[in-house]
């Protein structure tokens, strides 16, 4: 430090911090030899909090506004110090500038997954991320438990321990909670709150901070899970599955009439076989048959035409329509070539005779 750099260290009169960033919570005064004059000028800005620290104790704290710096200002200092009569200049004192205002545009989340006991579902995994802001209330602890001394202190140096507090804390509170997977979205501000109160029983005595706002801004599931709830909210709003299924082939019998290579044997057959479903539907309950895998599909050969493919409920509705029998020709992938439909392990039960009718009551 140069001999002007020097003198205007020892004669400094006015202390100040103006802050340019918005992520600064803790700023230590520059001078030579922490030598401030006597009577100088100390502006504190609305928040901010300055501190005078001599020898490693907090002796003053002034809050917003502008002082002279005599013994009737520090009187704490004074004490310390022993000034009965006034001090000479300069003094010694370290002055530390704390922002008492809110630190915004802070993130939080779960690196991992927590544990949600639904009480339908189970356990479920979740994940949550937010938003808070940070205050200093106490600067004495502040200094104690996390500046130290160090000159300039920011939120990111703070941030990795309060992101792991909330996450600790979100944690206990989703795992107690009694609310369903469905019911968190309408609960969000409810848990943010005691989100909130928590952290802030960790953190107000021991670190001097305040938590004036903490948000929950969404909180998922795995996309597995969120699939399978979708699956669950579709079968729910069918209904009856089997009504269902009728309404798709009714809706599906006038695209495949208008196909002409979609019918077994021609133009016209898809209409059929939707008629003839329809009245097998109305005429008798409709019998249960094993099934082919649902990744088989099929081709039909019939009077040198080849048509298809087909899935296994078309051909068993060819058929009850008459449209097909035992000796129709078929093939699927993996098969050497045209076989009889009878003569298909998979399809066999398609044409096999229905059963005898019950014997007479006694």
């Amino acid at each position: 430090m140069g001999f002007v750099d020097k003198l205007r260290g020892e004669v400094v009169d006015i202390v100040e911090w103006i802050d340019d960033s918005r992520n600064t919570v803790v700023w230590r005064f520059p001078r030579y030899h922490n030598q401030i004059k006597n009577g100088a000028r100390l502006v504190v800005r609305p928040g901010q909090s300055a501190v005078f620290v001599e020898q490693g104790r907090v002796a003053d704290v002034f809050g917003p506004g502008t002082y002279e710096l005599v013994t009737a200002n520090l009187p704490v200092l004074s004490t310390i110090r022993g000034w009965k009569h006034g001090f000479d200049s300069p003094f010694k004192a370290e002055v530390y500038f704390v922002a008492t205002r809110q630190i915004t545009e802070l993130k939080w989340g779960t690196p991992n997954p927590v544990i949600l006991r639904d009480p339908t579902l189970g356990p479920l995994r979740v994940r949550a991320f937010g938003s808070y802001t940070l205050r200093a209330t106490h600067p004495e602890a502040l200094l104690k438990e996390l500046v130290g001394t160090d000159g300039s202190f920011q939120t990111d140096e703070i941030d990795v321990l309060l992101r792991s507090i909330i996450t600790a804390c979100f944690t206990d509170l989703i795992a107690s909670a009694p609310i369903a997977l469905a019911d968190l979205s309408s609960n969000t501000m409810r848990l943010s709150e005691e989100l909130r109160k928590k952290v802030l029983a960790k953190i107000d005595d021991e670190y001097g901070l305040d938590v004036p706002q903490l948000y929950i801004v969404n909180i998922s599931v795995p996309d597995r899970v969120e699939q399978a709830l979708d699956a669950r909210s579709s079968m729910e709003l069918i209904g009856d599955v089997d009504r269902y299924q009728r309404y798709q082939v009714g809706a599906a019998t006038p695209i495949a009439a208008a196909n002409p290579s979609g019918g077994v044997a021609g133009a016209g057959v898809g209409l059929g076989m939707g008629m003839a479903y329809a009245g097998a539907v109305t005429r008798a309950p409709l019998q249960v048959v094993p099934a082919a895998p649902a990744s088989h599909v099929w081709h039909v050969a019939s009077a040198g035409r080849v048509s298809g493919p087909f899935a296994v409920t078309e051909i068993r509705d060819a058929v009850a329509s008459g449209q097909m029998n035992a000796s129709s020709l078929v093939w699927t992938a993996g098969m050497d070539g045209w076989t009889p439909l009878g003569s298909v392990p998979a399809l066999a039960a398609l044409v096999a005779p229905p059963p005898p009718p019950p014997p007479p009551a006694p």
